[in-house]
């Protein structure tokens, strides 16, 4: 785990931008030894964020896309399920394309956040 503090540092404006924009914290993680930045959701679900096949790369600026992918844990025995990934040159982007894709798979949660959608309607009581 040394390393989560030299991407942490590095990865920091991406840090921000993905905890902006879920409303939760985000953090770098170890994943079998490839780095990844990690958002946890509701009902057992999370986002994986990584600039490089992988995992992330010592060079933030590598000019490799972004792959976001969220992620179904199950809790058992059973591997963690794929419910999106998308890629993008720019990591907001990539998110934006992962979250239409469950949408569309018809996996979005109602109480899930909507993610800042400026299209809401519903004002908070």
């Amino acid at each position: 785990m040394p390393l989560t503090v030299k991407y942490s540092e590095t990865y920091n404006d991406a840090l921000i931008a993905l905890a902006a924009a879920t409303h939760r914290p985000a953090n770098v993680v170890n994943l079998f030894g490839e780095y990844a930045i990690r958002v946890d959701l509701e009902y057992n679900r999370y986002l994986l964020a990584t600039n490089t096949a992988a995992g992330l790369s010592d060079r933030p600026d590598n000019g490799e896309s972004w792959l976001v992918r969220f992620f179904q844990s199950e809790n058992t025995d059973t591997p963690d399920r794929l419910l999106a990934e998308a890629s993008h040159q720019w990591l907001v982007d990539a998110l934006d394309a992962a979250l239409e894709q469950i949408e569309a798979a018809g996996n979005k949660i109602s109480a899930d956040a909507d993610f800042g959608d400026p299209t809401r309607t519903e004002t908070p009581s």
